[in-house]
């Protein structure tokens, strides 16, 4: 269907977010910063580093400071599980976590 429009965007995590495949996923979220919605999903990951997770940090804030809103669309539970650890759930303003 259509092409990209310029009010929203889509980025899916990839399954393996790990330092050495964040180069793709950084130009992605590039990319995205152009529309004024973004959608994360996060359905795929099922591993994440902690420099991936550095990476969604600062893409929040960069997306805050341009004004952009940025929606969580579904988030894996080793990408909720990653983020609790190192205490970036609220900086990634990643949703409640489902019960299993």
């Amino acid at each position: 269907m259509g092409g990209k429009s310029k009010h929203d965007a889509r980025v899916s995590i990839p399954a393996d977010c790990r330092i050495a495949d964040v180069g793709a996923l950084h130009t992605q979220l590039r990319g995205a910063l152009e529309s004024s919605q973004i959608v994360l999903d996060g359905s795929a990951v099922d591993r994440v580093d902690t420099a991936a997770l550095q990476l969604l940090v600062v893409f929040q804030r960069e997306a805050k400071q341009r004004e952009r809103q940025v929606q969580w669309a579904q988030v894996s539970a080793p990408l909720h599980d990653a983020a609790s650890q190192l205490g970036l759930t609220e900086a990634l303003a990643l949703p409640a976590k489902k019960p299993a």
